[in-house]
């Protein structure tokens, strides 16, 4: 019987991240090192500690990423002072009231956060949170009320569900979707230009071919930025520019791919059919694509808002939302009621109308900035 071809990989050569991922699945070890098998006979061995230093590079990777969207605190107070100015005015009528806590001043407390846009389900766990703690005397005054409810909503976001999800290989791919009007075509541009600026090649795919003139105000946006386009005339399938777009992608070894997809009215099911026909085709041309979809949700909609992302998730797996104009409402207690009813992240807020006026979600800094 022929021997077995065996490839010895030395560890002082990493092996590249195909065989990384399939070495993850062991079948068996020579000389402190794991083998995996490839299929057709082939089996490569690598040092296991070669596979966590490459699997967290990857993670500092998607951690780096997300980092060229930071903003500070001061940025974030200054872009959202209607809010801020609305939340410490509401709740210092209330607290200013009385020194001591109870039942009649967390009724009062209740109304207040309420009409603050945070929610109805949002604002009954935040008040029953701080019932429990003034009954088992972790707060004694109202000077302690805001303190707690700081620290009580930060602990509403895991870390993990900020990180943008990213490709292992090829382009990441995102796929975005929002109405008309939500600041759809803004917002992709602001994500385009950040990346762009930060050594990463984009390509946008201009799937919104019903609605005039989103094709062209996507490629003045592109020009504008420096980026690649890849579109069709208008009228023409959106499932078919996504196909195009993921061929460029891949050929061009692209690092990141954003599909414009047309403004969904969240009530127009067969739009809705439309959106998820391109998130098949994508998926059938790019393995595990799309890995992100964003939905640009209108952040001075308020709790409407909410009501077109459930809707959303129904057609695709919304994996995020980029709340835009967050600047100039008074509503931006919406970041939190979107997070407790619906359990998507918000990832990206939008601060101003130019394309560097975007930030990651940072829950710390937003609390801080909304309760200072």
């Amino acid at each position: 019987m022929a021997a077995r071809p065996v490839c010895q990989r030395n560890i002082s050569n990493p092996a590249p991240k195909s065989a990384l991922a399939s070495a993850g699945r062991p079948t068996g070890r020579k000389d402190g090192l794991v083998a995996g098998n490839f299929g057709a006979g082939l089996e490569i061995f690598v040092n296991p500690d070669t596979i966590r230093a490459d699997i967290e590079k990857s993670f500092t990777y998607k951690e780096a990423v997300m980092g060229i969207f930071t903003k500070t605190t001061e940025f974030l107070k200054d872009r959202l002072g209607k809010t801020r100015s609305k939340i410490s005015s509401s709740l210092s009528s209330v607290l200013s009231l009385a020194r001591d806590i109870d039942e009649e001043l967390l009724d009062r407390l209740e109304e207040t956060l309420i009409s603050d846009d945070i929610g109805v389900e949002t604002t009954e766990k935040l008040i029953s949170d701080l019932r429990n703690a003034y009954r088992s005397r972790q707060i004694a005054t109202t000077d302690d009320i805001i303190p707690f409810l700081k620290e009580d909503l930060k602990s509403y976001w895991p870390a993990r569900d900020r990180r943008l999800r990213l490709a292992d290989t090829g382009p990441t791919v995102i796929l975005v979707a929002g109405v008309n009007g939500s600041g759809k075509t803004t917002s992709i541009a602001k994500l385009a230009y950040i990346l762009s600026r930060n050594n990463k090649s984009v390509i946008l795919a201009a799937c919104d071919t019903f609605r005039a003139a989103a094709t062209e105000q996507l490629t003045i946006w592109a020009e504008r930025i420096g980026v690649e386009i890849v579109k069709h005339k208008a009228g023409s399938d959106p499932a078919a520019v996504a196909f195009d777009a993921c061929q460029a992608a891949t050929a061009r070894n692209t690092d990141f791919l954003i599909l414009d997809t047309g403004g969904r009215l969240h009530t127009q099911k067969d739009l809705m059919r439309q959106l998820t026909k391109i998130r098949d085709v994508v998926s059938r041309k790019i393995p595990d694509a799309p890995n992100e979809v964003l939905l640009v949700l209108d952040a001075t909609t308020g709790q409407n808002a909410i009501a077109q992302a459930r809707l959303f998730a129904e057609a695709i797996d919304v994996t995020g939302i980029f709340l835009a104009k967050l600047d100039g409402t008074a509503r931006g207690g919406i970041v939190i009621a979107i997070k407790d009813q619906l359990d998507i992240p918000v990832k990206f807020v939008g601060l101003g109308e130019k394309t560097q006026d975007i930030a990651e979600f940072n829950p710390d800094t937003f609390v801080e900035a909304l309760f200072n």
